[in-house]
């Protein structure tokens, strides 16, 4: 068992797992009424679903492929076409099945295109779809969340000697754990790096770092003195 690259894989995706979430057009039920950007569901719940996709491929990759960057990458893809799968469904719904323009509510202009959003948007409230900020914002996201928790599987696979289920289940509680602490930190709704809620960042990091290091401790003492690894 390698402790030192372990707690430090671990750490790293839990910080990566934080970033993400904060990237990720969140829209939580007023979205499910068109009455905010991103996706009708919420934060930690779409991040799941994008972790475990990510976690998937890694898995799969991991089974033939020993580099940590080759599994990371394969997570990162996972959990990209995941999201954005879901943020492309998310807008047919919105376009085609309400009527309503993707469009921002915390920014007049597309930073990313340019285009105004201000006269799209539906007087009282606060945006509605994915706008093109957003969704790049969320891919961006799903990336960089995607290759935390791969990275966080291949340390338990390989630095800590799990097997395969446990190490997939133990990178998605780390994971989850981060999660829920962006969560609290965001507060209901985000649209994006574009989003006033992102400048809330750096508290989360800092928050989700101690978790995760205190995370990658306890998988080291329990593999080091439980003998889980290739047991379980």
């Amino acid at each position: 068992m390698e402790p030192i690259l372990l707690i430090v894989c671990v750490l790293a995706g839990g910080v990566l797992a934080s970033l993400g979430v904060h990237l990720l057009p969140v829209g939580g039920a007023p979205a499910a009424m068109g009455t905010a950007t991103g996706v009708a569901t919420g934060t930690v719940m779409l991040m799941l679903g994008a972790a475990m996709c990510g976690l998937f491929t890694a898995a799969s990759v991991a089974t033939f492929s020993g580099c940590i960057l080759i599994v990371s990458l394969s997570g990162a893809v996972g959990s990209w076409l995941m999201m954005g799968v879901t943020m492309l469904m998310a807008n047919l719904l919105y376009v085609f099945g309400t009527g309503i323009v993707p469009v921002s509510g915390r920014v007049d202009v597309d930073p990313i295109t340019g285009e105004s959003q201000k006269e799209y948007k539906t007087p009282q409230c606060d945006g509605h779809g994915v706008p093109n900020v957003s969704y790049i914002s969320g891919m961006i996201g799903a990336l960089l969340g995607g290759f935390g928790g791969a990275i966080m599987y291949f340390a338990l696979l390989n630095y800590a000697n799990f097997e395969p289920t446990m190490a997939g289940v133990a990178a998605m509680g780390i994971f989850v754990s981060n999660a829920i602490i962006a969560a609290y930190n965001i507060g209901g709704t985000i649209e994006g790096f574009q989003d006033p809620k992102f400048k809330r960042l750096p508290k989360a990091l800092l928050t989700c770092g101690v978790i995760s290091l205190l995370c990658g401790v306890l998988v080291w003492v329990v593999a080091d003195l439980g003998g889980l690894g290739g047991v379980m």
